[in-house]
């Protein structure tokens, strides 16, 4: 792919600029250190366009970009179902999840864990989270986001991986929470720009330049069987998007897991300057995951038409970029390294407050001050990133899919998190050791079946696990006793009302759902 000298200014001044943006947004006022509540949580000051935008950053990344629209090309835009389902996941999470967190005011997942049950299951999924966000989550956008920078400049994949660590390093490492947040905005901006004028330029391109809507309309023609949402038994794709299950089954348990208690995730929320407000800046983001299949899946779709014989279907969105006019071929490659290093900043920007918050604080024998606080966040950030960088190509280089990888492993884990969290919220009879025979029988349930049965759709696995996990947090509080819980929340003492703006959203948001799987069955 050849750059011209104006795309390659692009991607410096896109680097630099977003650099000083960072620091600017999240200076501290002449004279005044930085609290941990300022590094972690932003000071909870976050606005909602920037909780929105910082929710999307966070989510999309190179798995999403180049894997989706490589399923785009392969299976069509029945893949989109991650992204408008998820859509209806953020809703729940904010009229039902985040009026408790915010009233505990908390600054991880395992702190409320540990206000709700003891230090035990606090620690026991810090350390669970830790090893994930970094030896699967931070590794995988790394390996991904430097595969897909070498297939577009030929660059040395260590390097990639280098410049990516550094570039999300010196954006996010001094600001904390605010730096990554505030400057996110443009991230997404530059994210939906770049997907949609590929789409654009590859739809017209179709159609001989008479229209986008012409374009789309000669893809459907020759192309029907990308247009279906739910996919038929006889679909080779149908083992991981099997039919209608993926809107009534496993699918659910990976959605409500990942938006609802996932520390990446919801700590954008928990930096809001109030729960309206966060509730606001989580529905801007159930928005723009509606405008995510015309960004990263459509693409691939094209690619179908115009490259249908490529070796990889991961190739599809690079060659889709080919066709991009130098300048906005610059820009489109500058938000694909914006979705790379936002994910980065803030998969770092957690784990130095799980580690900070929740496991350094608990085993310092003195108390720690606030400006200590932060200094061992940012050296976890650096430490985390240096691990990544170093385990990425031993861990994944050899794997066929990296997109793989991620839903294996985290999906062991997956219904046993959904289990220990619901009944923590919901459910005042669940004991500390019920949650923990929970988060083992998840484990043991999900390795026993994926060996014995590899076949066997992994989105029912999850489904089955959820529900057993449940059922064996429910017989081990009854053989307890059956009682309720000192630490239980009294859910009478919680506000789950939500405006009347955010009522009428849902069910604007519900209807395009429908409307969209009745248009597509």
């Amino acid at each position: 792919m050849l750059f011209s000298n104006l795309d390659i200014f692009i991607v410096i001044f896109y680097c630099i600029g977003i650099i000083f943006l960072a620091q600017y947004v999240s200076r501290s006022q002449l004279g005044q250190e930085k609290t941990a509540e300022d590094y972690f949580l932003a000071g909870r000051s976050l606005p909602w366009w920037a909780i929105g935008a910082s929710l999307i950053a966070a989510n999309i990344s190179a798995e999403q970009i180049i894997g989706m629209s490589g399923q785009g090309f392969v299976v069509g835009m029945a893949i989109a179902t991650y992204e408008l389902t998820a859509a209806i996941a953020l809703i729940v999470m904010a009229k039902y999840f985040l009026p408790l967190f915010l009233e505990k005011q908390i600054y991880t997942m395992p702190q409320f864990l540990e206000q709700r049950f003891d230090k035990r299951v606090s620690l026991v999924l810090s350390f669970f989270w830790l090893a994930v966000y970094v030896f699967i989550n931070l590794t995988s956008v790394l390996w991904l986001g430097s595969l897909a920078i070498n297939s577009l400049t030929g660059l040395d994949l260590f390097t990639g991986l280098l410049l990516l660590a550094l570039l999300s390093l010196a954006y996010s490492l001094w600001g904390g929470l605010k730096a990554v947040a505030m400057t996110d905005i443009i991230q997404v901006v530059l994210l939906i720009f770049g997907g949609l004028s590929v789409s654009y330029i590859a739809l017209n391109q179709i159609s001989d330049g008479t229209g986008i809507f012409n374009g789309l309309n000669k893809v459907y023609q020759l192309l029907p069987e990308k247009f279906d949402m739910i996919l038929s038994t006889d679909n080779p794709a149908y083992k991981d998007l099997p039919g209608v299950w993926v809107l009534i089954g496993g699918l659910w348990i990976a959605h409500f897991a990942y938006w609802g208690f996932n520390q990446y995730i919801t700590q954008r929320a928990l930096g809001a300057k109030s729960l309206p407000e966060a509730q606001k800046g989580v529905m801007f983001a159930a928005y723009l995951k509606l405008l995510m299949p015309f960004v990263v899946v459509l693409p691939g779709i094209c690619a179908a038409v115009i490259y249908p014989e490529l070796d990889k279907s991961d190739q599809a969105y690079p060659m889709m970029m080919s066709l991009l006019p130098n300048g906005i071929l610059g820009l489109t490659f500058a938000a694909l390294i914006a979705a790379i290093v936002s994910s980065l900043a803030s998969m770092t920007n957690s784990i130095s407050t799980i580690f900070t918050m929740d496991i350094y604080r608990n085993f310092t024998s003195l108390k720690p001050s606030e400006t200590k606080l932060v200094s061992v966040g940012r050296n976890v950030a650096v430490i985390a990133l240096v691990i990544a960088v170093l385990c990425a190509q031993p861990l994944l280089g050899s794997m066929e899919s990296a997109f793989q990888y991620i839903q294996n492993f985290t999906g062991f884990f997956t219904p046993g998190i959904l289990v220990i969290f619901l009944v923590a919220l919901f459910w005042n009879k669940a004991t500390t050791l019920s949650v923990l025979v929970a988060a083992i029988m998840s484990l043991i349930l999900s390795l026993l079946i994926f060996l014995i049965f590899p076949e066997y759709p992994f989105i029912h696995r999850m489904g089955v696990v959820f529900l057993t996990s449940g059922l064996g947090c429910f017989l081990t509080a009854w053989i307890q006793g059956y009682t309720n819980q000192e630490k239980a929340i009294e859910l009478s003492g919680i506000n789950f009302k939500t405006e009347l703006s955010f009522n009428i959203n849902t069910l604007i948001i519900f209807g395009i759902l429908i409307v969209t799987y009745l248009l597509l069955w």
